[in-house]
């Protein structure tokens, strides 16, 4: 999407109103950690709430989420609307010095809109129109589903974007499923036109001439979720992107003709924030925050998993971010919902602080009398009491009291990043070439030993200022154009080190091969290239200066075309095309440095290979001292502040030397030089040295 600008896509969607509004500057760091659930007062009656509130102000609670699935409790039928049970949550809430949250209800259509308007309704691949009971049944890029979530949008606005105890407003919920209506093919058929201008031009970037794709009118190209033309494929995520995001610009244009400039806009991402129906950078670039809702469902804490995910949602803005929906312990859709053991819930929610979360909500406060989610886990039972967790989660309200000003306006800060690009996952996606190739498990090879080494990583598109790290890495950067391979070059020829990793450059914008194999535009700056790839189904040992070890699923047989090219990995002898052949090459350029290994390694040689990376980048870790196994680190720092956080991610205590006095935050302040921690505790700790 990076590559189509505003005014274009107005222009080739303007008749269907799908737009891009402007984005806004915004503060990185918010002045106060927000804690609390969300809460939907529609589902209960009025006398409830007082016990409500008043649970969650003794929690530590200052904010709610409410609003989001209240569509019918706020229009009741076409044109007539009742604010009046919102009016009074939010002023009950106030008495309880807890701000709102408000999110726009149009995840969930009232039934006598879907039963008068049918044609709202989305289409799946199996040409079905969904039906009412659930949610997210509307087809997106519906003009007169659009109509409807302006006008109650519209009315929300003018009656609390002005209101003190409102703080924000999230748009939609979880943004999820396209639709394949005739009336979007047509959207999508003139999203090309434009793009393109001609059918000339298309059929040559799709080299439609394989297999007689060729198109000789607009209307004959199809919208569809299957496979097909990788150009075609990389096409249509654009257009859901570009979908997507003017539905939200669809209401963006709304609220910030109307709220106070203070009332900030978000949406919020599943808990499957890796997920790529659509590209999360473009769709948050209109938003003040970015926000997620990481879950675990089945099974107990990742902590690196979730360390990556939260860093990778930092990295969607550049800034801090919210955590608006997590799990209270135990979920109702995966296949055993266990429930985490006591203190998961707690380091959770101080691993999304330490990696930029400025705000933790629950999902939800109070179970639901009836509905889909009815064994959901909750913070209150169905009769207003606390459930066990209570109690935890009551402790983390009164630490976060005490951490607030420490933490307030602090935020991660790197010498490193970790590249991605939406454009290579999706190719990658479409032809993986091998089932044992996992661009998740690909990205946390690398992710995993630089966070152990460092304690702060941050992952950003591709395209976003390098110049103020000192090493980059880009796992998998499988599509790269000139305009991209440009300013990775800048930006080594400027003093960066660039790590390329396997399936690099391949492929250029139009998911075409790259004609110089790989890395494709950046072959000249490495002084080498890619003889060919090959889907490994044995392990394979590789070694050399960068170190001796294993390869697996995946390996390069890479050349050195320059003198100056250094091989610092080869293939040991084996029985395959890679016996003996360079899997790795080296080379200084301008002030800086490229390096691209072919293979992925087994994680010692990982380690390894990182380590002696970033030691040449001449990076320093945030902490000196030494770190002990399943404990991390997390350093925020921020204007003549500095603070720590620790978690103990064990089952067992352990003990930590400190590499200088710190004070203790969450124990009256309390000067340490050594941090004993149990198993799954946590430590918030004040440097003695400012920013």
């Amino acid at each position: 999407m990076t590559r189509f600008a505003t005014a274009l896509t107005c222009a080739l969607l303007a008749s269907s109103s799908l737009c891009f509004a402007a984005e806004r500057p915004t503060a990185t760091a918010s002045e106060r950690l927000w804690y609390g659930a969300a809460w939907y007062p529609e589902q209960w009656q009025s006398k409830d709430w007082e016990k409500d509130l008043t649970l969650m102000e003794e929690a530590g609670v200052n904010v709610v989420r409410i609003g989001e699935f209240a569509w019918s409790s706020i229009e009741p039928e076409e044109g007539r609307y009742d604010f009046s049970w919102m009016d009074q949550a939010i002023r009950k809430a106030e008495r309880h010095h807890i701000k709102v949250v408000i999110g726009t209800p149009t995840d969930t259509p009232p039934a006598w809109l879907t039963q008068k308007y049918p044609e709202v309704l989305r289409i799946d691949g199996n040409g079905q129109r969904a039906e009412h009971g659930g949610r997210r049944q509307f087809s997106y890029a519906s003009p007169l589903y659009r109509k409807f979530c302006r006008e109650i949008v519209a009315k929300m606005a003018a009656r609390y974007g002005r209101d003190p105890n409102v703080i924000g407003w999230q748009i939609d919920n979880e943004l999820t499923d396209d639709s394949l209506d005739p009336e979007t093919r047509k959207m999508f058929q003139d999203f090309l036109k434009q793009r393109y201008g001609s059918l000339d031009k298309l059929n040559q970037a799709w080299s439609t001439a394989y297999w007689s794709q060729t198109y000789s009118d607009w209307s004959q190209i199809p919208l569809t979720a299957k496979a097909g033309n990788p150009g075609l494929m990389l096409e249509r995520k654009h257009f859901v992107t570009a979908t997507w995001r003017s539905y939200v610009d669809n209401q963006i244009d709304v609220l910030r003709k109307t709220v106070a400039p203070g009332q900030f806009i978000t949406t919020n991402v599943g808990g499957l924030a890796w997920t790529d129906n659509w590209d999360h950078y473009e769709i948050n670039r209109p938003m003040d925050i970015a926000s997620w809702d990481p879950y675990v469902g089945q099974g107990h804490l990742n902590a690196v998993d979730h360390a990556f995910l939260s860093d990778f949602v930092r990295g969607w803005k550049r800034q801090n971010f919210w955590v608006m929906e997590t799990q209270p312990g135990f979920v109702n859709w995966a296949p055993v919902n266990n429930a985490l053991a006591p203190g998961e819930v707690r380091a959770m929610t101080w691993e999304s602080i330490g990696h930029g979360a400025d705000a933790v909500l629950f999902w939800q406060w109070r179970a639901a009398l009836n509905g889909q989610e009815q064994y959901h886990g909750t913070l209150v039972g169905p009769d207003g009491d606390p459930v066990p967790l209570y109690s935890e989660f009551t402790e983390i309200g009164r630490e976060l009291q005490k951490a607030s000003a420490l933490l307030a306006g602090t935020t991660p800060r790197s010498d490193v990043a970790i590249l991605t690009s939406y454009d290579s996952r999706w190719a990658l996606d479409f032809q993986p070439h091998s089932a044992a190739f996992d661009q998740k498990k690909v990205f946390l090879d690398y992710y995993a030993p630089i966070q152990a080494q460092t304690h702060a990583v941050d992952i950003v598109e591709a395209t976003a200022p390098l110049a103020d790290y000192k090493i980059v890495f880009a796992p998998q950067l499988n599509v790269i154009s000139e305009d991209l391979a440009k300013h990775l070059s800048d930006y080594v020829r400027n003093g960066g080190t660039l790590v390329l990793g396997p399936r690099s450059g391949m492929k250029d914008e139009f998911n075409r091969l790259n004609v110089q194999r790989q890395p494709g535009p950046l072959v000249g700056l490495l002084g080498g290239r890619v003889e060919q790839f090959y889907a490994l189904d044995e392990t394979l040992t590789v070694s050399g200066k960068a170190g001796h070890g294993t390869a697996a699923a995946w390996g390069e047989a890479l050349s050195a075309k320059s003198p100056d090219a250094d091989v610092i990995l080869s293939f040991g002898k084996n029985r395959t095309w890679l016996s003996e052949k360079p899997a790795a090459l080296s080379r200084k350029v301008g002030k800086g440095k490229i390096v691209y290994l072919g293979v992925l390694l087994d994680p010692e040689l990982m380690r390894q290979f990182v380590g002696e990376q970033i030691k040449s980048a001449k990076v320093a870790a945030s902490w000196s001292g030494v770190v002990p196994d399943g404990v991390e680190i997390l350093r925020r720092s921020g204007k003549e502040k500095d603070a720590v956080i620790v978690i103990n991610h064990n089952a067992a205590a352990t003990k930590i030397s400190l590499p200088e006095p710190m004070r203790d935050a969450l124990h009256d302040n309390n000067e340490l030089h050594e941090l004993s921690l149990p198993g799954q505790g946590v430590a918030v700790l004040e440097t003695s040295h400012a920013d």
